[in-house]
């Protein structure tokens, strides 16, 4: 075999992969437009780093500093806990105000990408 062709097919499959990647950061964008929107609060809101984890705060009925999880995330092993910690709880508090129970939390923290949509696009309405 050819280098040129093997190095040419892991391109062809680097940049498949990177297709389907933003194809799926796409699709999750819009899928946490809708929940926002469906929340009462902007879509556009998703799009901002920081930001976009206030809302989903607020959404979820937590207290706003919780966002400061995000900056103790640097801490080895006990900042990356406790950032789990928040985000387990938020995604908690988002599927409660959604109607949803504690087996679609399990959904949101393991399988996000099937979930979000779920709120998204299903006939979940958010209950203030």
């Amino acid at each position: 075999m050819d280098s040129d062709f093997i190095l040419n097919a892991l391109k062809g499959v680097g940049v498949g992969m990177m297709v389907v990647g933003l194809a799926f950061a796409v699709f999750m964008i819009i899928s946490w437009w809708i929940v926002l929107k469906k929340a009462g609060q902007p879509g556009w809101a998703i799009l901002i780093p920081v930001y976009n984890f206030l809302i989903l705060l607020k959404i979820a009925g937590k207290p706003w500093w919780w966002v400061f999880a995000l900056l103790l995330a640097i801490i080895p092993i006990v900042g990356a806990l406790l950032l789990l910690v928040v985000l387990i709880l938020m995604y908690n508090g988002i599927s409660t105000k959604f109607g949803k129970g504690a087996g679609f939390t399990v959904g949101l923290v393991l399988l996000s990408i099937v979930f979000v949509p779920i709120l998204a696009f299903g006939d979940a309405e958010y209950t203030a």
